[in-house]
């Protein structure tokens, strides 16, 4: 059931998502240039579109992390019409 705080009680793992694209982006140009020096041309083709994925996603991820926290309403601008109480 929604208590009408969770615009203001929400939080995002946006700092969470960026080191797990940061391990990601390793991993990926590990596995392109690995699988490319290996001789294996199709292994290096999927482990680079992935890298253009993880690099799309953590330019996304920067993005949102610089633009800071957004406005949120305080407690008394409920996000919803309240429920009317029972009698």
């Amino acid at each position: 059931m929604r208590t009408g705080s969770e615009p203001t009680t929400a939080r995002s793992a946006l700092r969470m998502r960026f080191w797990l694209s940061v391990w990601g982006e390793v991993w990926t140009v590990a596995g392109t240039v690995g699988f490319a020096l290996a001789g294996h041309p199709g292994w290096a083709l999927a482990c680079g579109v992935l890298w253009l994925l993880v690099t799309a996603d953590l330019a996304f991820i920067v993005r949102h992390i610089r633009q800071g926290p957004h406005y949120q309403p305080g407690r008394d601008v409920p996000p919803y019409e309240p429920p009317r109480s029972r009698p």
